[in-house]
């Protein structure tokens, strides 16, 4: 039988011969190679290809047909049942960079989507090169596709979409894109977007600790102007028109440097994980009291910074990703904003 050379057992595997046997059907059904009422071997057919035990591929049939994925006929043999199975939601998940919050999104996303769906993750380092040649590789081969658009120029800075980039996501059916995290994209049609508003986020979410921030006598941003993951400079405005409407004396740092010249009343928002480590290192190897003496706010928030007790402001992730699924399951169009937070802990 030609559905034999489909079958796939990995002998130096350590998941069982009967549960590869279940996966790979299952499989097979997914990418649409055994069809509805189509005849799969026979129980002693399969066990002497393979040169596996009877037991074994019966084993893998009784689950198959206890899951109802086959079905055994009296005198004919096992044949390919309608299920939810066949119609599997695919989907394509284009991210533009790993990183604790970004898998945050990522995870509620799969977590939440349900099992009749498959989930596939490619990282195109917010480089325009590698994306377009993943869409490229990949059109017309999913359901859905889920984009983050952050990319980065040659001189390391951030841009939303290139005019390639553009294109190419055009062409994508609207009702087939999912645009998370940056919704800065000048692309027509009914689509599901779910965003932040990073200029207007930050200033809301500052404006929320202003008593806070007002026991500090000046306020600095570490914006990694350098990054090999560039940051959208709307963080910048939004951070400046903050600090200009409520006459705070501020100023853009681009990173945290060794023997940083700290004083007390200083209050510093760190974005990248370095610059925060870095800081905190800092503060107690001069010991100053963090909170009182020196003040921290990082952007986005991780478990980490939950543990260590640092305040951030942050857009709600999980969120992003399970209202991304609940859009796609309900068949759903339009464009949310994602709640964006002030959570004060003991660092400011």
């Amino acid at each position: 039988m030609q559905i034999l050379k489909l079958i796939k057992i990995n002998e130096n595997s350590r998941v069982p011969k009967y549960k590869q046997i279940v996966d790979s059907i299952i499989q097979n059904i997914t990418d649409g190679k055994l069809k509805i009422d189509q005849k799969i071997p026979s129980i002693n057919s399969f066990s002497e290809e393979f040169y596996l035990s009877r037991d074994t591929v019966e084993k893998a049939y009784s689950i198959l047909k206890e899951r109802k994925i086959i079905t055994a006929i009296r005198g004919k043999g096992f044949y390919i049942t309608e299920t939810k199975l066949v119609s599997k939601i695919n989907i394509l998940f284009l991210m533009n960079k790993l990183s604790t919050y970004k898998m945050q999104v990522h995870n509620a996303f799969v977590n939440s989507i349900g099992v009749n769906s498959r989930t596939d993750l490619q990282i195109y380092h917010c480089d325009e090169t590698l994306f377009l040649d993943l869409l490229d590789k990949n059109k017309l081969a999913y359901d859905y596709y889920v984009i983050m658009p952050h990319f980065k120029t040659i001189d390391l800075k951030h841009v939303s979409y290139t005019d390639d980039v553009l294109k190419a996501i055009d062409e994508i059916p609207r009702e087939k894109l999912v645009v998370l995290d940056n919704i800065k994209l000048e692309t027509k049609g009914d689509f599901i977007a779910i965003y932040q508003d990073f200029e207007n986020d930050i200033y809301d979410a500052l404006k929320q600790c202003l008593l806070q921030i007002k026991k500090y006598k000046k306020i600095m941003l570490i914006y990694p102007d350098k990054s090999v993951y560039p940051y959208p400079r709307r963080i910048l405005h939004g951070f400046r028109n903050f600090c200009s409407e409520y006459d705070l004396d501020f100023e853009i740092l681009t990173e945290i440097y060794e023997d940083m010249i700290l004083k007390k009343g200083d209050l510093f928002i760190t974005i990248e994980e370095s610059d925060l480590v870095s800081l905190v290192k800092q503060v107690r190897e001069n010991e100053y009291k963090l909170g009182s003496d020196i003040g921290i706010i990082s952007y986005n928030d991780t478990p980490l910074k939950e543990l260590l007790g640092i305040t951030v402001i942050s857009t709600d992730f999980k969120i992003m990703g399970e209202t991304a699924t609940n859009m796609i399951l309900n068949k759903k169009k339009g464009k949310i904003k994602v709640p964006f937070n002030f959570i004060n802990r003991e660092s400011l």
